[in-house]
């Protein structure tokens, strides 16, 4: 039989849209507010992967991406999602989100992003939120999965969260 033991902490990854940068800001300040200093942030971008979120946020939104300081247990998954949700809930008008926040973990081996809504390839934590195998780490590089969205299998988030693994490794993940 297999010993039961402790999880060991992982990166807290947080992906951030917005339909403006003043409001990516006001979420990224919130955001630190709750989780501590940022290891390392993206550069902000529009997206332009899809124009899915364009009708909600009223124009085409900007993205970025964050990388705590703070190492966190990965059962706390279910916890963070709806702590975001409730930072997002906070800059909803008229029932349209203006900033989505897409929390994660970061571990050498894989990215599991947070979600609520249910897919098959989803795994049920609890109160509602699933957990998404959204990359693997195998031949050197994260690697993408038939169901992973296109900004995170792109080449230049791929080669963030390549460089961000490093720094996971360099500090003992």
């Amino acid at each position: 039989m297999g010993q039961i033991g402790e999880f060991k902490d992982v990166g807290l990854f947080v992906g951030v849209l917005a339909s403006s940068e003043e409001l990516l800001n006001e979420a990224l300040t919130s955001l630190t507010n709750t989780y501590g200093p940022l290891c390392e942030q993206s550069s902000v971008t529009p997206f332009t992967y899809t124009d899915y979120y364009n009708e909600e946020m009223g124009t085409q939104p900007y993205r970025c991406y964050l990388f705590f300081d703070k190492r966190v247990d990965p059962s706390a998954l279910a916890a963070i999602k709806i702590s975001t949700n409730d930072i997002e809930e906070h800059f909803t008008v008229d029932g349209k989100r203006r900033v989505n926040i897409d929390p994660g973990l970061l571990s050498l081996s894989n990215l599991v992003l947070a979600t609520t809504k249910n897919r098959a390839h989803r795994i049920a934590l609890c109160a509602g939120i699933y957990a998404e195998l959204t990359l693997i780490y195998y031949n050197h590089s994260y690697q993408s999965l038939p169901w992973t969205y296109a900004d995170y299998k792109s080449e230049e988030v791929v080669k963030l969260l390549n460089q961000w693994r490093s720094h996971l490794k360099r500090s003992g993940e």
